[in-house]
């Protein structure tokens, strides 16, 4: 897919079940999107010559990806930006060696508030998930927890503290709305331009 406008960078998306409209945000903030299949290698990836790789929402089980997660492990230990939405939150728990388990009642809907650590602010999010990273099965020397959901205190994001990697386990491309998340599509640009 092109920018919209101008150019900026290149973006390797794995396609784990992709969602359009995330497309059309990283296109909007000017970046030329190469979709790729889940099986597709770090190594492939790397020949592409990305300025970031995108993780796709699923659908799936993440414990039984295990021959994806050691890619995505390879291609976020590269240090090439990498921004992961929902399944690709998931993936990047596992690939940094945390655990995933599969929620009691799914989280589904338009109107999920989630807390940003940072900022102390609050986001209605949109949700369709029924897995979630255990955070307590993470490192928090390596990661550092970023979102939180405030109906049950499932972990909702977080971030290397080593390499330029980042991730949601909501939807900030969900589409009509809300809308209160699309900054994360202008954090990755930031990182790629960081880098």
């Amino acid at each position: 897919m092109a920018a919209e406008g101008e150019e900026i960078f290149h973006v390797v998306c794995y396609d784990f079940g992709v969602k359009r409209n995330s497309l059309r945000e990283l296109a909007r903030a000017g970046c030329r999107i190469t979709v790729v299949p889940a099986s597709t290698t770090a190594a492939e990836v790397f020949r592409m010559k990305p300025d970031g790789v995108y993780l796709s929402n699923g659908p799936g089980d993440p414990a039984s990806m295990n021959k994806e997660v050691e890619e995505v492990r390879r291609v976020a230990e590269s240090g090439t930006p990498t921004f992961g939405i929902c399944f690709g939150h998931q993936l990047l728990g596992r690939a940094f060696g945390g655990q995933t388990f599969k929620l009691v009642f799914g989280h589904r809907g338009g109107n999920q508030p989630v807390k940003d650590l940072f900022s102390g602010g609050v986001e209605i999010t949109s949700h369709n998930h029924g897995f979630a990273v255990d955070p307590d099965s993470l490192n928090l020397n390596q990661v550092e927890i970023t979102h939180v959901n405030l109906n049950d205190q499932t972990l909702e994001g977080f971030r290397h503290r080593s390499y330029p990697v980042f991730c949601v386990q909501y939807h900030p491309e969900a589409a009509p709305g809300p809308h209160d998340s699309h900054y994360l599509f202008d954090d990755f640009v930031k990182l790629m331009a960081d880098n």
